[in-house]
């Protein structure tokens, strides 16, 4: 079957499910998963009484305006090097100062002739390392459970080859506290099911969101990337909406097998330990974080070059911003009054603007379809 006559099949099997199924919003957790659905307008097909809404599932999103502040930090050293992926960089961040607060971004700084590199591998960090022994290196690494295995890699091949000027300022998450923080709670009220991320469950494994149908009561599928992929997934979410019986449905098996990859999560228990973190619009989360164990501690930008005190990030969102809304699904993007007209691509004045997968860029490039 075509891929058009499959989605348009799974679309007229969820219009057959809205029967007898009451309202529902479901969350998307992963920011790939709202890209695909802007770009591919599926919300046009979904039935009246099932609608998407978007969450914190964009790790530069989600990075909180204080570790931001950190990496300008960094990046203000004499002598140092800040690497980091694109996104990263163009955030913007509200610094507190004298009489306010100014906005500032790592992008901005290397404007001003500070040493910020966009890379697209942590390893580029370590080659750079490596030509340029005279040089502090710091690899700001953002990212689940998807990306952190990468900067674990990282580190210990430092360490087996003793790259000893390079450090981690480590921004890693872990998504499964976060959404049982955010959906167990009265913010999440409003949320009926799940939307798993594929990417994350092929390192954990579908289990790590059992959570979600065990203690939290809703429906929850993992779902892949294509069009027809994430209708599959909300079908199967419909069905068991409608039957009034959650599940955790493995919806994305030719990804994600039901162990995960037992060695990137073996890489990641070596390197990292679990740590509170601070999510944007969500605020300070036990065990939702990533730290490197006490065997890295010399690769701790944190525990190596100390605290930042002249470099303070103010409130994260200016007045009118509603990233943080945004970001744990109590508002849409067009529900910000900076929306396409102070914020825009080229212009961004939150996170949920800058990155690809960030739910106002999204809607800003395909929502019109």
């Amino acid at each position: 079957m075509e891929k058009r006559e499959t989605v348009q099949a799974l679309a007229q099997q969820l219009a057959r499910l809205r029967e007898g199924m009451p309202p529902a919003a479901v969350m998307e957790v992963c920011g790939t998963h709202t890209q695909s659905v802007a770009r591919s307008g599926l919300r046009q097909l979904l039935p009246s009484n099932l609608r998407l809404i978007s969450s914190p599932g964009c790790p530069v999103c989600v990075t909180g305006g204080g570790t931001i502040a950190r990496a300008i930090a960094l990046a203000r050293r004499p002598n140092t090097c800040v690497c980091t992926f694109g996104d990263m960089m163009r955030v913007p961040v509200r610094l507190a100062a004298a009489g306010g607060a100014v906005e500032d971004s790592l992008l901005r700084e290397r404007g001003l002739g500070r040493d910020v590199r966009l890379v697209l591998s942590p390893m580029e960090v370590l080659d750079a390392a490596r030509a340029e022994p005279e040089k502090d290196f710091v690899w700001f690494g953002v990212g689940f459970e998807t990306t952190a295995p990468h900067t674990a890699a990282l580190v210990r091949r430092a360490r087996a080859d003793g790259t000893a000027n390079l450090a981690v300022l480590c921004a890693h998450k872990t998504m499964p506290a976060a959404l049982e923080a955010l959906l167990g709670g009265q913010k999440g009220s409003h949320v009926s099911a799940l939307l798993c991320p594929g990417h994350v469950a092929a390192i954990t494994g579908p289990q790590a969101f059992r959570f979600v149908p065990e203690r939290l009561g809703m429906p929850a599928a993992v779902a892949g990337f294509e069009p027809e992929e994430i209708l599959s997934a909300l079908t199967a979410i419909a069905a068991m909406l409608r039957s009034g019986r959650p599940a955790l449905r493995n919806m994305y098996p030719s990804a994600v097998r039901p162990e995960g990859n037992p060695a990137a999560q073996q890489l990641l228990r070596q390197v990292f330990e679990p740590c509170p973190a601070v999510w944007r619009g969500m605020g300070r989360i036990d065990g939702s974080g990533l730290r490197l164990r006490r065997e890295y501690e010399e690769y701790d930008a944190e525990r190596r070059f100390g605290p930042a005190d002249a470099v303070t990030a103010a409130p994260e969102d200016e007045a009118g911003c509603r990233c943080g809304e945004i970001l744990r699904g109590a508002a849409q993007p067009r529900d910000c009054p900076l929306f396409g007209t102070g914020c825009r691509p080229d212009s961004p004045r939150g996170p949920c603007m800058v990155s690809s997968e960030g739910a106002c860029a999204a809607e800003y490039r395909y929502g019109a379809r």
